[in-house]
């Protein structure tokens, strides 16, 4: 009776034993499966790579000067008498600003012109006795002398009076003033700035490398922080003859007109020299490339090959992609395009977004943007509910 007990509990261990391995043994089959079942294909947008001429920049960052610019300073002391101008206000070459106290100095004209009229009645009663011999002739040059040195104190006193009076020394635009009326200058105090903003100088550095690329006359392209999107066109005016010894740059001047005066001296530039060669480069999106350490690489879609070397292709008879990771060489940026130098020909297909669920040989299928965003965000709004 015991003997039949053990036996049997015997049976139900092993019937136990044998269940529990049938069942890992079908899980595990299940996994085989799942990993052996093709992989479904990664959405990803692509674009392909493009031949298009790409002219040369040289990208720089310069600081705009005014054409002409200059502190108005007063050349002498006195006191404003008169101010002629407004803050802001538009001004011609050679038009009057300031105007200080001058009545000592016109008394002073008046005095010398007083004395050169007196001068000149005796030099012109000299030249007559003299040719008739009535006064010696180191006379009449003693009258000549005093002739001459009472000329020279009115020219000297009209000197100093045109100095009492400050005019603009060329059309511009006058700043904020710094005096008023009854104000005492002192030498060489600052009235106001005046800034010729016509034209403008912007002026810039490159290493001294590119100085056989750069010529006066070529054409530069400009943008300010002020005006976002909007470029402003110029030309190369001066470079100059030496090398900064510090930095081993070359400074470069450009002009360019400013008709509506909308950029100002001091704004900072960012610019572009453009170069005249146009040569034809492959140019790829830049979100094309994936940066790293180990060098720059992209992802070029080509239709997936079996081990016979054939095109694989799906149940429809699709052919299905894949894609090569591949290492290249990239040059100037611009616009949200790359140069690729090295690595990539022209018409090659490569992914533009979706790279970070990639591997090598990996199986994708290529989407719009739209629709790969789409089909991304419908897994999380599944899970949300």
């Amino acid at each position: 009776m015991l003997l039949r007990r053990m036996l049997i509990m015997l049976g139900v261990v092993l019937l136990v034993v044998l269940a529990l391995a049938a069942y890992k043994g079908f899980s595990i089959y299940q996994q085989i499966q799942m990993f052996s079942a093709p992989q479904p294909a990664i959405s990803v947008s692509a674009a392909h790579a493009e031949e298009q001429p790409w002219q040369g920049r040289l990208p720089a960052i310069g600081t705009l000067r005014a054409f002409q610019g200059v502190d108005l300073a007063a050349e002498v002391e006195g006191i404003v008498r008169d101010v002629m101008f407004e803050s802001g206000q538009k001004v011609t070459q050679g038009q009057p600003l300031i105007q200080l106290d001058s009545e000592v100095e016109r008394a002073s004209l008046a005095t010398a012109e007083a004395e050169r009229s007196l001068a000149q009645v005796e030099f012109e009663r000299g030249r007559s006795l003299v040719s008739r011999q009535n006064i010696s002739k180191s006379e009449f040059d003693r009258l000549s002398s005093t002739l001459q040195k009472a000329s020279a104190s009115v020219a000297q006193f009209k000197a100093q009076l045109e100095k009492k009076r400050i005019s603009a020394p060329f059309a511009g635009t006058i700043g904020i003033r710094q005096v008023d009326t009854g104000d005492y200058l002192s030498p060489g105090a600052t009235i106001a700035t005046l800034q010729d903003l016509s034209r403008l100088h912007v002026d810039f550095f490159l290493p001294e490398q590119r100085a056989p690329q750069l010529q006066v006359g070529q054409p530069v392209k400009l943008s300010v922080a002020a005006y976002p999107g909007q470029s402003f066109d110029g030309r190369i005016s001066a470079i100059n003859p030496k090398v900064e010894n510090e930095t081993r740059n070359l400074q470069v001047r450009a002009t360019l007109n400013n008709p509506d005066e909308k950029l100002l001296p001091g704004m900072f530039a960012n610019l572009e020299v453009l170069l005249p060669d146009d040569q034809p480069r492959v140019v790829v999106p830049e979100t094309a490339i994936t940066y790293t350490l180990y060098g720059n690489s992209v992802y070029v879609i080509a239709e997936k090959k079996g081990e016979d070397g054939e095109p694989v292709k799906d149940a429809d008879g699709t052919a299905q992609l894949a894609v090569e990771r591949r290492f290249v060489e990239t040059g100037e940026r611009r616009d949200g395009r790359v140069v690729v130098s090295k690595g990539l020909q022209a018409g090659e297909q490569v992914v533009t977004s979706g790279q970070l669920k990639l591997d090598n040989g990996a199986h994708v299928a290529v989407v719009d943007d739209q629709a790969q965003q789409l089909g991304t965000d419908e897994p999380a709004d599944a899970t949300a509910q």
